[in-house]
């Protein structure tokens, strides 16, 4: 607890002492009037005598109110503060989830995405996106930090999977979910093929704003790395193109991708200084655990303290003082 103008709270504490000797009045001093006569009879009356202590009462009522208000007044000048210390540390990082939507990763996708959600969940000042390819890419989220918008796009993901991956199936409901997964990143799949990774990647990668600042930048890539069409990037080029930018990728594989495939997906998310990961049950979740290890360093401190006043208790005691005075003030009226 602190006070900001103490002086001020001094000198109204001493103006307070002082108030009561200037306005003391000497016993039996008239200031106008006349003295009454053969007052005996009156001031035995009970009914005066009753107003009499009635009026003395409200009156020292209302000197205590005064002083009061004087001194809530005297309180709300001095300032009373508290210093309060803001911890806004945040991660100085942005995320994207890039995921390729062939069907053959869906398994993948699905749990990557239920795991993910937990962890949007407590993130804090980071921003996340969301990019989704096949022969072309989509952005379903741009990077931002509106959790709530991020958590709805993933449960959508987490629904449409799960509609596609089901054995019973309402076709409406089953075309609805393909066509979220779907659209648009089929677009060219006629003359360009399908499946094009390092296309994928690389769109990922220019998602990112700002490249030029310096932030931490991540991509959480999912993929069997299964090339169907001819890309206008490669994965090794892409993966370069990553480095250059100093983004790093996270991949995750799927269970029964070509060892081929495994390789060459593994050699380029390593290229990145990111890691690789099999798919199975826990590895979604072990991908998520080495961002949030990694990212314990990647800490923007900025601790500030602050001086909050607080006024509240002295003004709703000067508020009640004012409100009685009004309700006293009545009475010796009356």
């Amino acid at each position: 607890m602190e006070i900001r103008n103490p002086i001020l709270l001094i000198i109204g504490i001493l103006i307070i002492i002082v108030i009561p000797f200037i306005f003391k009045r000497k016993k039996h001093q008239y200031d106008n009037g006349t003295k009454i006569a053969n007052t005996k009879f009156l001031k035995e009356n009970s009914y005066y005598q009753d107003k009499i202590k009635k009026y003395k009462k409200l009156t020292l009522i209302l000197k205590t109110i005064c002083i009061i208000s004087m001194i809530t007044s005297i309180v709300l000048l001095s300032r009373i503060s508290k210093i309060e210390k803001v911890d806004s540390t945040e991660y100085n990082r942005d995320i994207f989830l890039c995921m390729d939507a062939s069907s053959s990763v869906d398994e993948l996708n699905l749990a990557l995405v239920s795991n993910l959600k937990n962890t949007v969940k407590s993130l804090k000042g980071e921003r996340f996106g969301i990019s989704i390819f096949n022969t072309s890419s989509v952005v379903l989220v741009p990077l931002t930090d509106d959790y709530n918008y991020i958590l709805d796009t993933l449960d959508n993901l987490e629904k449409s999977l799960k509609q596609v991956s089901a054995v019973d199936y309402d076709i409406d409901d089953y075309l609805t979910s393909s066509n979220y997964l779907m659209s648009g990143t089929l677009e060219g799949a006629d003359t360009r093929g399908s499946s094009l990774i390092g296309d994928g990647l690389a769109s990922c990668v220019f998602s990112f704003p700002n490249l030029e600042e310096e932030r931490t930048r991540i991509i959480i890539f999912s993929t069997d790395n299964d090339l169907a069409g001819t890309p206008i990037v490669t994965l090794e080029e892409a993966a370069t193109i990553s480095k250059n930018k100093n983004v790093i990728v996270y991949g995750i594989g799927t269970e029964y991708m070509y060892e081929k495939n495994r390789t060459e997906f593994k050699n380029a998310v390593l290229k990145t200084n990111g890691e690789y990961y099999d798919f199975n049950s826990n590895s979604s979740q072990k991908i998520i655990n080495s961002i949030e290890e990694q990212s314990k360093s990647l800490l923007k401190e900025d601790n500030k303290t602050y001086m909050i006043d607080l006024p509240q208790i002295p003004f709703l005691i000067l508020l009640t003082s004012i409100i009685i005075l009004f309700i006293i003030e009545r009475k010796i009226i009356k």
